[in-house]
């Protein structure tokens, strides 16, 4: 991120780990695993957590223009230190959205409510009155049946086809992030992912005509990311000048 020039990016949409990684359980298909996703999920505490949540959102906040917007996905984990680095940081919170899954694994320890919703905060680094951010009212007030959009969106989770390249054990639906970005970018703007995983945002730019750059730690996950982008192909063309993988191998 270091390396991209500042005020360069139009909008960012990204998925952090919520540190979900503490050796409990959970239920997929039908089966009692591990909710154990890798180290990188997994909680320092804290404190060294929401330094980590600022550190990062400052890096996207030199990188974004001036009108820029971002996303951020969470659950209650992660997105009250990633809510307030944004306020320190001098971003202005415009929503929160709800995203409703309409299946969600049961709770196997019934001790608590079944977890059914994701949250994606949006927010913007375009000063009040001063910058105008991008906000395609009148195409989410369409896709709506001509009524305002709520914040709630019941979307399902990723079908077969988006994990025929691979499987990421945190991926996002292309309905939820297209969406996101039909509301919030325009043709040609640039997207930019920090946490790319499976490339579901990059692919979801190259559909609606965006040009995409994103990062991943993981080598696996990179040439997961790959695949799906090559594969993206047949839906637009794809200048891999533009589609530029940053990739950290720690070796």
């Amino acid at each position: 991120m270091a390396a991209l020039p500042a005020d360069s990016v139009d909008c960012i949409w990204t998925d952090p780990p919520y540190n979900l990684s503490n050796d409990g359980i959970t239920c997929i298909a039908g089966r009692m695993v591990k909710v154990n996703k890798g180290e990188w999920d997994r909680s320092r505490g804290p404190e060294l957590d929401h330094a980590f949540n600022k550190a990062w959102l400052a890096a996207c906040y030199r990188l974004l223009k001036p009108t820029g917007t971002i996303w951020v996905s969470g659950t209650v984990h992660v997105y009250p230190s990633v809510g307030f680095a944004m306020q320190e940081l001098g971003f202005r919170i415009l929503n929160d959205i709800i995203w409703e899954k309409p299946a969600p694994p049961p709770n196997l320890g019934c001790r608590c409510f079944t977890h059914a919703s994701e949250l994606i905060l949006w927010a913007t680094k375009a000063k009040k009155g001063k910058e105008k951010y991008t906000f395609n009212y009148d195409l989410m007030r369409a896709e709506n049946g001509g009524k305002q959009m709520k914040n709630v969106w019941r979307l399902p989770p990723p079908n077969k086809d988006e994990k025929r390249h691979g499987k990421h054990p945190t991926q996002k639906p292309l309905t939820l992030v297209a969406r996101c970005l039909r509301a919030s970018t325009n043709e040609d703007d640039l997207v930019f992912d920090p946490f790319s995983g499976s490339a579901t945002t990059g692919v979801a730019s190259i559909i609606l005509g965006r040009r995409f750059v994103g990062c991943e730690l993981d080598d696996n996950y990179v040439r997961l990311a790959a695949r799906r982008l090559s594969g993206s192909t047949h839906l637009a063309t794809i200048d891999y000048d533009q589609v530029l993988y940053l990739a950290d191998y720690n070796s």
